[in-house]
């Protein structure tokens, strides 16, 4: 079983960093454009029509895949006073508690953000002409990677509480 273990750390390891150079990208990428509209409307006095829609998608990307990451390097949210205040063995048994529930979240994400992209996909951002169904997707995305994670976490609780 740890062999199992240490290939899903291997390859959630791999999905946090390539999760994060998207959400990095995604944050550079924005800046780029934010600038380049303060810079277009101000200094060439003519605005872009896309930079705002195209900015606000690069956002709920990176927002989205760093959030899943947070799940991975335990950001969530927690009730830390009280876990730190239990026995062990009840931390434990809380903590995956904790984490079958951002499991539950992750899986609505991913089911409810598919059908969200699939019902919007023949819909159009009209200033970048694209499907609004690519302003849903991440959602999907991060729940899929957030269960993973969480899982992962639950797998890591269990085995340690056998040794």
């Amino acid at each position: 079983m740890n062999k199992i273990l240490s290939h899903l750390a291997e390859v959630t390891h791999k999905l946090t960093r390539l999760a994060l150079y998207i959400s990095a990208s995604g944050l550079f990428l924005m800046t780029l454009i934010i600038g380049w509209q303060v810079f277009a409307r101000y200094v060439l006095n003519s605005s872009l029509a896309w930079s705002e829609s195209a900015a606000l998608l690069l956002m709920i990307y990176y927002v989205m895949l760093a959030a899943a990451v947070g799940v991975y390097e335990g950001f969530h949210l927690g009730l830390k006073i009280l876990v730190d205040s239990v026995s062990p063995k009840v931390r434990r048994i809380l903590e995956m508690f904790n984490n079958s529930l951002i499991i539950i979240f992750g899986i609505a994400m991913l089911i409810n953000g598919s059908k969200l992209a699939q019902f919007t996909s023949d819909h159009i951002i009209p200033t970048l002409n694209i499907s609004r169904s690519f302003a849903y997707w991440p959602f999907a995305a991060a729940g899929l990677l957030i269960s993973i994670f969480a899982f992962e976490r639950i797998l890591i609780i269990a085995l340690s509480e056998e040794d």
